[in-house]
This record gives structure tokens, C-alpha cells and sequence, in this order.
């Protein structure tokens, strides 16, 4: 007669807690990807940018303006220009509209720096859940 034992141990938490650090980690990485690559396309000029195109800035202060945050909680991360720096300026420039008594043509610069992004995203997440 041949006997067997075995021994389990249920690891679900850790795993579950491993598997939300790692997605919180990568959640950061993939928003500071894109805000650097945001902060990249605006260029420094006095002219503006042709509509269709990046704005650009003359001082520097809406590429200094663009940060992120992860929500934890939420697990979420937020990109965008910053209020109550020059985020309204951002707004305009991304989506157009009226500004300060102007109307402001589509500058887009965080869609097309996510969309440039977009394929790297996946392996912002690929071995986040590392064992100890």
C-alpha cells in the first residue's frame, strides 16, 4: 500500500495584493510615459502652433504644468495640466473653444500623447505581480 499527503496553503490574498501593487506601479509608469511624451511635443515659441498641431508655449509654463496622480483607491490614473496653473489654457488647446474672449482652434497634445503611448501599454502590466 502506498500512502500520499498533501499539504495546500491558500496564497489568494497575496496574490490579490500583489497583483494591485503591480497594477498600481504600472498605472504610474504608463502615466508618466505620457506625460513626457505631452511635455515633448509642445514646443517654445512667441508664435502659436498651427491648429491640428501641439501647442506651443512661450515661458514654458504649460509644459511645466502637465503632472499626474494615481489613485490607489480607485486604481486610476489622472494625466492632464494642472489647475489652477494654466489648466483652463490646457482645455482650450486640447479640445477648442473660447478662451479669454478668443476662440481657440483644437491643439490637441494628451489624446495623441496617449495614443502614441497606446502600444506600450500592455507592457507596463506584463510581470507586474513579481512572488517574493
Amino acid at each position: 500500500m502506498v500512502g500520499v499527503r498533501e499539504k495546500t496553503k491558500d496564497e489568494t490574498a497575496k496574490v490579490r495584493r500583489k497583483a494591485r501593487e503591480g497594477s498600481i506601479r504600472s498605472l504610474g509608469h504608463a502615466a508618466g510615459a505620457i506625460r513626457l511624451t505631452a511635455r515633448r511635443s509642445i514646443k517654445r515659441s512667441k508664435n502659436a502652433a498651427a491648429p491640428g498641431q501641439p501647442p506651443h508655449t512661450r515661458r514654458g509654463q504649460l509644459k511645466n504644468a502637465i503632472a499626474y496622480a494615481v489613485e490607489e483607491q480607485e486604481q486610476r490614473a489622472v494625466v492632464g495640466s494642472e489647475f489652477p496653473g494654466v489648466g483652463p489654457s490646457g482645455m482650450a488647446h486640447e479640445h477648442g473653444g473660447p478662451f479669454r474672449g478668443g476662440n481657440y482652434p483644437k491643439r490637441p497634445f494628451m489624446g495623441p500623447a496617449l495614443e502614441k503611448i497606446k502600444p506600450r501599454l500592455p507592457k507596463e502590466w506584463a510581470d507586474s505581480i513579481k512572488g517574493d
